[in-house]
């Protein structure tokens, strides 16, 4: 006679057949056959470079359009990391971490559980992606603590991630959007082409609010109604996850000199001005400016931080753990930068630049529909190998902008176009998973086959949707600042 523990690998193998048996399959080929992130930016460093060569480009106006593009996004690339070390700080302040115990008591069902941390994955998402890779990840584990609720770790950690699989880049935090807003990080070459596009034009608009919400309920449809059930369940004791989340406390301090490193004082002071500063920015100036200033945004966010840890120390402890996570960024948007300088500066035979002609390529498409499709699929393909959304932004933004003006496509909803697609990548490359699974302690294969699935009923709903709401806009020309 087999035991329970003998039977209940066969029990499971319904779940891992149909959908789920082909996720599981695309998930072990992309974690042996997908490089660094990194190695990507190189090898796009390199195509953009040949096809430069190709276009007639001369080896000079290449290697110039390479190093004096490289540094062009010095102060996006900062912006951009802290979004991630901001969000990170405020998930493991201690009053969110309280806040997270009191909503991990919400479920009642393993499969309402698995659907309420996608709900809150997506809507936390919405105001900053970074706190909620952290804050879902952290919810996920505090309901896999629950001896009362036997819930496949697994779709938690799956669930966690829809935040960024699903609407992150149609939300405050969008780096597209947030580019396009602030005129003072983007490339010359590009505020000629788009001018300054607030959020009244992109995350604001009504069209891009319906097409969030739509996506956030069927996220959280699929994830309830795909949950294991039964037998099929993988606890996190099952797969040896230890969920003990407890927070070492500071070591106490030693010395005169730490005081005010234990003190409450100056995060309450720091609270207190950046408080009176967003006071006095609503005041001055249209919501729409303040909201949209992601100098603003990220101030905002990081004394937010410093105020909910309390003291200097705990908040110092926590930047310490967030940094590793911002590498990538700091590394790769340099590249990125340096592609978009070749593309739109290295001319080529009869002075044309590869923007110029991808631009020409996308303006034969025409109008309407199938220019809003196209542009939708071509950001997912390009996604699967670039996963970055600001800095694949930048390569595509020139040409895809400029083609969208010649075929007097609304250039706000063109943003968001990109900013929709370019979320669906996410859910086959596991690159942006990587700080959810170390907090979930999980593998990437562990969570593919759920955010595939997730992935098969996106894609056809994003196209549609790009497709009908891009109809009800008009083309506005670009406003350029005054210099």
């Amino acid at each position: 006679m087999t035991s329970p523990a003998e039977q209940a690998p066969a029990e499971q193998a319904p779940a891992e057949r149909g959908l789920a048996r082909v996720a599981q399959a695309l998930a072990k080929g992309t974690e042996k056959w997908f490089p660094d992130a990194y190695i990507f930016a190189l090898v796009g460093v390199v195509v953009v470079a040949v096809a430069a060569f190709a276009n007639g480009s001369s080896p000079q106006n290449v290697v110039d359009a390479f190093g004096n593009g490289f540094w062009d996004l010095t102060a996006f690339t900062l912006q951009m990391a802290m979004v991630v070390l901001t969000g990170y700080v405020v998930a493991t302040s201690p009053p969110v971490a309280r806040l997270i115990t009191r909503l991990a008591q919400v479920p009642k069902s393993s499969s309402s559980a698995v659907s309420f941390v996608a709900l809150l994955s997506c809507s936390v998402s919405f105001l900053n992606w970074g706190l909620s890779l952290v804050f879902a990840g952290l919810l996920a584990r505090a309901i896999a603590r629950r001896d009362d609720l036997r819930t496949d770790y697994r779709a938690l950690g799956a669930a966690a991630f829809m935040g960024l699989g699903a609407v992150w880049a149609l939300g405050m935090s969008s780096s597209a959007a947030q580019l396009q807003a602030t005129a003072s990080s983007l490339p010359a070459t590009l505020l000629s082409v788009t001018g300054v596009l607030d959020f009244g034009t992109t995350i604001f608009t009504w069209q891009s609010l319906l097409m969030c919400a739509i996506i956030i309920v069927l996220t959280v449809v699929i994830a309830h109604v795909s949950a294991p059930k039964g037998a099929a369940i993988k606890t996190a004791a099952d797969m040896d996850v230890d969920l003990d989340d407890t927070v070492a406390e500071p070591a106490p301090r030693t010395r005169p000199g730490e005081w005010l490193e234990y003190s409450r004082i100056l995060p309450l002071f720091a609270g207190a001005m950046t408080l009176g500063w967003l006071v006095s920015q609503l005041l001055t100036l249209p919501v729409l400016s303040v909201v949209s200033s992601l100098n603003g945004y990220l101030l905002v966010f990081l004394m937010l931080g410093l105020v909910l840890h309390g003291t200097p120390r705990r908040f110092l402890d926590s930047v310490s753990k967030a940094v590793p996570a911002t590498a990538g960024i700091l590394v790769q948007f340099p590249l990125y930068a340096a592609m978009a300088a070749m593309l739109t500066k290295a001319e080529g035979r009869g002075g044309v630049t590869i923007s110029e002609h991808l631009a020409n390529f996308f303006t034969d498409i025409g109008s309407g529909g199938g220019f809003a499709v196209v542009i939708a699929v071509y950001t997912v393909v390009l996604g699967l190998f670039v996963p970055s959304g600001g800095g694949k932004w930048l390569v595509e933004a020139p040409y895809v902008m400029q083609s969208a003006t010649d075929v007097q496509m609304n250039l706000g909803w063109t943003v968001q176009i990109y900013n929709v697609a370019e979320a669906l990548p996410n859910l086959i490359n596991p690159f942006f998973m990587l700080p959810l699974l170390a907090v979930l302690g999980l593998r990437a294969r562990d969570l593919i086959g759920f955010t595939f699935l997730q992935f098969i009923f996106h894609f056809p709903v994003v196209l549609l949707l790009v497709w009908l709401l891009g109809m009800t806009f008009d083309f506005v020309p670009p406003v350029i600042p005054a210099q």
